[in-house]
């Protein structure tokens, strides 16, 4: 717990009055816990120490929340050093971080500086989407509390939140964020950050509860996103006149117009830092999101072929059918485990503790992705059991192969669904599309069916009518990716959301490479249509290239163009451009820029092979403890 001097400034003191209002402008209640709940019998205890009750706060049981006053904001960045400090925060993590929006030339040229940090919501997204159940909102004070302990690092939080509160420690491998200094409220305190504003931009308080000399208490200010999506526990005050369009200083090709409809700022593409048009294609295919592109492509295409072959041999399709008479059909299924095994490696070791993945299926409840890792993992489960038990040739271990197929089948259809949703995100507005939907299934359907014919003709039993029929189900599967893809670009690349940013990324920053997708796309359906009228073998190679290729190039621009509707970042602090650009040359070598490597890094045969010719053995061994252990 906090120990409070005896004298401290009033400043850094909580106002501690009966709010006027009952609930919040969302409707909520403020009171979060009524007189007679056993919630306020329970005791409030701080990192183990109970405090005593003279400590006791009046307001416990009430929702903070914070009021920033932007006009009064001078950007020294005081918040960000007191809330490091309290917290022993490395130097490229902070809970807090200090934005900038501006608008206008000189000598008519204004500044608008935004200090966030975790707005402890009242629907707070981080909380459902998290699979640990790392995260709780507690009933003193509304805070919304994470525990670094129980977080195994798969950063979906820092998906899900618009505000980018919940940070990702790219070297620890975990997420922590802003605690609200609930133990400096317990003894009547103001949060850490709050109560080192120089400029009293910063206050904190029962929401609602308007500070002295503040006439505004508004739910937005440029460059904060939607608060509808989570219903944050921050009030704006901002009487100084803007422009009706503001900038970002960061890189981000954002900017933001005033909507006269809505009364607030909403963002669209900034054409003055239109990039170049480019390949990038190592960037691409080295980013981190690598190991999902791997996981959501090996994982769809063994459960497009698992279907296509289980329900091909139920409905008697005989050239699916007579696999399972031929040597094909012992080995195919054991090569569909393999492929689905390695996606679920690479999934798993790009966890920041990769040895605590059984806490994935903690919250159930709540989080697509428990419901993803359940229901895949009931996928491979099943997959495994039919692919064991069709090993035998009886009436016994053919009834257990059955059974096997239809908990595989019922795990492809939950885990498929939730694969699907947790992607379905508002703070990501080009993956909140039917487009993903559409293209998920369209993977599963074209590269299972092509999986499933190769191996046929691997194994000495394709057939004309097996190839036809492949290679019309990979033409209306890509063509109805194809038309979901027209159908998203005319919806998003000129809405005034963040997806139009990511068509700019798609079609400049990766433009070349982009082309080149578009190209195997038209390669694919083309061939699949030749494939579909002539069944000819030789058409089935080249189909699989080309189709590969497309999926790979595609579901790796799908992670590498999201745009999230992150807070403006700082010159250098927060800053995409700069970050890359630091980790390209060596800045982020210093610690004092702020800027980390990231910890996780592709998988790459050369660095392994060097790894283990030039380490000792306790070098080998330190490695492997840091990779499995944290």
């Amino acid at each position: 717990m906090f120990n409070r001097r005896d004298n401290e400034p009033e400043y850094a003191c909580l106002r501690n009055r009966e709010p006027k209002r009952k609930t919040n402008q969302w409707g909520k209640e403020i009171e979060t816990a009524p007189e007679g709940s056993p919630l306020r019998e329970e005791p409030f205890i701080v990192n183990g120490d109970e405090p005593g009750h003279n400590m006791r706060n009046p307001m416990r049981y009430h929702q903070h929340g914070f009021y920033f006053n932007a006009d009064n904001c001078i950007g020294c960045h005081a918040c960000e050093t007191a809330c490091s400090e309290k917290n022993d925060l490395p130097p490229h993590i902070a809970f807090r971080s200090v934005g900038i929006v501006e608008c206008g030339t000189y000598p008519a040229y204004r500044r608008l500086n935004i200090s966030m940090a975790c707005n402890h919501c009242d629907d707070p997204v981080c909380l459902k989407g998290c699979p640990t159940r790392a995260y709780t909102k507690f009933a003193e004070y509304g805070a919304v509390l994470q525990d670094p302990d129980i977080c195994f690092g798969c950063g979906y939080c820092t998906w899900v939140c618009p505000y980018n509160a919940p940070q990702l420690d790219p070297v620890a491998g975990f997420v922590r964020k802003c605690n609200m200094c609930v133990d400096r409220l317990e003894v009547g305190l103001k949060p850490a950050c709050v109560a080192a504003c120089l400029g009293n931009a910063l206050d904190f308080g029962v929401i609602e509860d308007i500070p002295d000399n503040r006439v505004q208490a508004a739910l937005s200010i440029p460059g904060f996103p939607d608060p509808n999506i989570t219903h944050p526990n921050i009030r704006f005050q901002q009487m100084k006149t803007l422009e009706r369009e503001v900038k970002r200083v960061d890189s981000m090709p954002i900017r933001y117009h005033l909507n006269d409809e809505e009364g607030r700022y909403l963002p669209e593409v900034d054409e003055d830092k239109f990039p170049e048009k480019a390949w990038n294609l190592k960037k691409l295919l080295t980013s981190h999101e690598m190991a999902h592109v791997a996981f959501t492509l090996s994982v769809q295409a063994v459960m497009g072929a698992f279907l296509l072959l289980v329900l091909g041999r139920w409905a008697g399709f005989a050239p699916v059918a007579a696999i399972a008479d031929a040597g094909v059909g012992k080995w195919l299924p054991w090569l569909m485990v393999i492929i689905a095994a390695f996606g679920l490696f690479k999934l798993n070791m790009h966890l920041g503790r990769p040895h605590r993945f059984y806490r994935g299926f903690y919250n159930l409840r709540h989080s697509p992705v428990s419901r993803e890792i359940a229901g895949v993992s009931a996928f491979f489960a099943g997959l495994v059991g039919y692919a064991f038990f069709n090993l035998f040739d009886n009436a016994f271990t053919g009834a257990l192969r059955e059974l096997s197929a239809v908990l595989a089948l019922a795990g492809m259809g939950f885990g498929g669904y939730y694969m699907y949703r947790l992607y379905r995100i508002k703070a990501r507005p080009y993956w909140d599309h039917g487009h993903t939907g559409v293209a998920f299934a369209a993977t599963a359907l074209s590269l299972g069916s092509v999986l499933l014919a190769l191996a046929v003709l691997a194994g000495g039993v394709y057939t004309a009518a097996l190839g036809q029929f492949t290679g019309w189900l990979v033409a209306l599967a890509l063509a109805a990716e194809a038309l979901a893809l027209i159908v998203q670009w005319k919806q998003q690349h000129k809405a005034s959301s963040e997806a139009a940013v990511s068509w700019v990324f798609m079609t400049r920053t990766y433009g070349h490479t982009f082309t080149l997708r578009m190209a195997l796309l038209g390669a694919a359906i083309a061939t699949a249509l030749i494939l579909g009228l002539t069944g000819w073998a030789a058409a089935l190679v080249p189909l699989g290239i080309a189709l590969f290729g497309e999926k790979l190039l595609g579901r790796a621009l799908f992670f590498a163009v999201v745009v999230p509707t992150t807070m403006p970042g700082a010159y250098f602090w927060k800053n995409p451009g700069f970050i890359e650009h630091a980790r390209e040359v060596g800045l982020a070598d210093n610690p004092m820029v702020g800027v980390a490597y990231e910890r996780h890094h592709p998988f790459r045969l050369d660095e392994l092979i060097r790894t283990i010719r030039e380490t000792t053995w306790e070098e080998k061994w330190d490695q492997f403890k840091r990779i499995f252990t944290g």
